[in-house]
């Protein structure tokens, strides 16, 4: 078994299914994002804050290029797809899936948008930030998901059907 990839928006659930997946496919599990929070020594918002979103990206993509990703489950930070160096680095190891989720679903799972940790302009909308990354999301990846309105273990289970 190679690798999987989870890409998918803030809230998308990639760090909760990629626990379960990595269960069900007796696999490593890592979170690209406690890998740069370790690296720094600090949380994504402190990054965000002091040094821009612009970093928290190359951050995150130097982060990636400095690790390898054998047999593992990867759930990757939202911002992941804007580096095509990291992403082609990633997908090296296996498949990339995108967890689809609508915006609406979103805003509902999401209630700390401004204090997450997400690489953003400072004056960019939830929505519009949506709409970018959608774009990139698909483009990245070998399978895409939709997550809406199907619990946790129904979606590791088609996850687990799309990987076969």
């Amino acid at each position: 078994m190679k690798s999987v990839v989870l890409i998918g928006m803030p809230g998308a659930g990639k760090s909760t299914l990629g626990v379960m997946l990595a269960k069900e496919l007796t696999l490593d599990f890592v979170d690209t994002d406690i890998q740069i929070q370790t690296m720094q020594q600090r949380s994504l918002q402190d990054i965000v804050d002091t040094d821009g979103n612009q970093a928290l990206r190359e951050i995150e993509e130097q982060t990636l290029l400095a690790h390898s990703y054998h047999d593992q489950v990867v759930a990757t930070g939202g911002s992941v797809v804007y580096g095509d160096k990291g992403m082609q680095h990633l997908a090296q190891f296996g498949t990339v899936v995108f967890l689809d989720v609508t915006l609406n679903e979103l805003r509902a799972r999401i209630h700390n948008y401004e204090t997450r940790g997400i690489a953003k302009a400072p004056d960019q909308t939830f929505e519009d930030l949506f709409e970018e990354r959608n774009l990139l999301y698909k483009r990245y990846a070998d399978i895409i998901i939709d997550c809406n309105n199907k619990s946790a273990d129904q979606i590791v289970k088609e996850l687990r059907l799309q990987l076969k």
